[in-house]
């Protein structure tokens, strides 16, 4: 296969998390990188759920980090459908910076992206039970990677919920540990140790 028939996506949300990718489709090695350009933000990117999602949006000199996916291009319908609501564009190679010091394949790179932010409300509030399978994903690829995703997203000072007993997203993850992420999200929200620790089993 050549370079230009290789494709990739860049996963900044729920695609970091390995366990959320394969529930959509078969994707390939993965590798944590950041891109400049983009701005990653929480939105409420549709009511159908009543939660809102990190969207990213063109900004000169932003930087987000995230994983560099790749799939068969056969694959892509499949993203193009989980990610309906986004837009799907090209990303240029050189936006791209590898976070272990590794060459980075070199192919297609799509990212889903926004054009504007629709600030969360209560109605759609930033939900835990989406959070968790980002945070989870993260901590999977080390410390560093999760402090940035948790400095680089901007918004953490809208409504938020712990909806664990009652999940809105529904890609959930309710097996996860999120005793793990309590110190993390203790960091960027409001909510107190006590209002952390219910959790799905709760």
């Amino acid at each position: 296969m050549t370079d230009k028939n290789r494709h990739f996506i860049f996963g900044y949300g729920s695609l970091i998390s390995a366990t959320s990718r394969a529930k959509t489709g078969e994707t390939g090695q993965v590798w944590p990188v950041k891109i400049t350009g983009y701005q990653r933000n929480w939105s409420v990117m549709s009511t159908e759920y009543g939660m809102s999602s990190v969207a990213v949006i063109p900004v000169l000199e932003a930087h987000c980090n995230g994983v560099l996916i790749e799939i068969d291009e056969s694959e892509i319908p499949v993203f193009d459908q989980r990610e309906r609501g986004y837009k799907r564009s090209q990303v240029k190679y050189e936006q791209l910076c590898s976070y272990h010091q590794q060459s980075l394949p070199e192919g297609t790179v799509w990212i889903y992206h926004s054009h504007e932010v629709a600030k969360p409300t209560h109605d759609c509030p930033i939900a835990l039970s989406y959070v968790d399978v980002i945070l989870s994903g993260c901590l999977a690829l080390g410390d560093i990677f999760t402090n940035d995703f948790l400095s680089l997203t901007q918004g953490w000072h809208h409504p938020l919920i712990n909806d664990r007993q009652t999940p809105r997203y529904p890609r959930v993850q309710a097996e996860l540990n999120t005793q793990d992420f309590t110190p993390l999200l203790k960091s960027v929200t409001k909510f107190t140790e006590k209002e952390l620790s219910v959790s799905y089993e709760s």
